[in-house]
C-alpha cells in the first residue's frame, strides 16, 4: 500500500493507474462504515484510493476541528488489511495553499437541515470533494447514506459540473442497538453512548407509522420528537420529514421521503436518517 502526502505526487501516481479507480474520501478515525465503502470499492474497481483529510473548511467556528479524532497509524493498518492500493493524506497547507480564495457552493440543497445549522459546512464539503475529484480523477467515489444530505449535495455537484465520476451511496452501518457508526461516537461517555440509541428508536418510530399507512408528515415528525423527549440527555437540533430529492419539508408523504434528525447527547452532536419508501 502506497501512502502519498502531496497533491503533486498524487497527480503523478494517477497517471500510472490503469483500469477503473475507486475513491473513498474520509476524515480518518475509521470505523466499519468507512471500511464497508473500501470493501465495496475493492470489489468493483481495479485501483482503490482512500483519502484521509480532516477538512478545516467544513467546520464552523466553535466546532470540533481541533479535537476531531485522529489515529493515522491505526487507519493505515486497517486500510492495508483491506487491500487498499493507495492512501492520499495531504496536509492542509497543500490542499489550501497560501492565499486560497476559491470555493464551490451548491445552493438550494444546502439551505436546509445541516446547512441551516452549520453555516459554511457544505461550502467546505463541496470544495474539498471537488478538489479530490480533480486530483484523484476517480471513476467512482463512495459515500455512506448516514450523511444523506452530504450525499445529495455531492451528487448534485457532480451532475451540475459534469464531473466524470459516479457517486455511489451505500447503506448506513449500525451498531447492534441501531446507533449509526460515526467517528464522533468515541466522544460519548458510557452513559451517553447508551442514551444515543434514542436516535435510531426515533427513526424506527417514523418507519413504523409510515408502514402502518400514516402519510401525515407532521404526525410522523411529532412521534419522532416524542421518542426523543423520553431521553433526558437528548437535545434536539432538528427533526425532519422531507422530500428525498429536494430535502423540502413535506406535509404529506406521497413520494420517497427522508426522515432525519440531529441530536446532541451531552456535547456530542449526532445525525442519522432513514428513507420512507416502498
Amino acid at each position: 500500500m502506497r501512502v502519498i502526502t502531496s497533491v503533486a505526487e498524487m497527480r503523478r501516481a494517477r497517471r500510472e493507474m490503469a483500469g477503473s479507480v475507486g475513491l473513498v474520501p474520509t476524515m480518518g478515525a475509521l470505523h466499519e462504515g468507512h471500511l464497508s465503502l473500501v470493501r465495496h470499492a475493492r470489489a468493483h474497481d481495479d485501483t482503490v484510493v482512500a483519502s484521509i483529510f480532516v477538512n478545516p473548511t467544513q467546520f464552523s467556528p466553535g466546532e470540533d476541528y481541533a479535537r476531531y479524532p485522529r489515529d493515522p497509524d491505526r487507519d493505515l493498518a486497517l486500510l492495508r488489511d483491506l487491500g487498499t492500493d493507495l492512501v492520499f493524506m495531504p496536509p492542509a497547507e497543500d490542499v489550501y495553499s497560501d492565499g486560497f480564495d476559491t470555493y464551490v457552493q451548491v445552493e438550494k440543497l444546502t439551505r436546509r437541515l445541516e446547512g441551516a445549522h452549520r453555516p459554511g459546512h457544505f461550502r467546505g464539503v463541496a470544495t474539498v470533494v471537488t478538489k479530490l475529484f480533480n486530483v484523484v480523477q476517480p471513476h467512482r467515489a463512495y459515500f455512506g447514506q448516514k450523511d444523506a444530505q452530504q450525499l445529495a449535495v455531492i451528487r448534485r455537484l457532480a451532475r451540475d459540473l459534469d464531473l466524470p465520476v459516479e457517486v455511489v451511496g451505500l447503506p448506513t452501518v449500525r451498531e447492534p442497538d441501531g446507533l449509526a457508526m460515526s467517528s464522533r461516537n468515541m466522544y460519548l461517555s458510557p452513559k451517553e453512548r447508551q442514551a444515543a440509541a434514542v436516535l435510531y428508536r426515533s427513526l424506527e418510530a417514523a418507519q413504523e407509522l409510515w408502514r402502518s399507512g400514516v402519510r401525515d408528515a407532521a404526525r410522523i415528525r411529532g412521534r419522532m420528537n416524542e421518542v426523543l423527549a423520553d431521553e433526558p440527555l437528548a437535545r434536539i437540533d432538528y427533526v425532519s420529514v422531507a422530500d428525498a430529492d429536494t430535502l423540502e419539508e413535506l406535509e404529506t408523504v406521497d413520494r420517497p421521503a427522508l426522515a432525519s434528525l440531529a441530536v446532541r447527547i451531552g456535547k456530542t452532536r449526532l445525525i442519522d436518517n432513514v428513507t420512507l419508501t416502498t
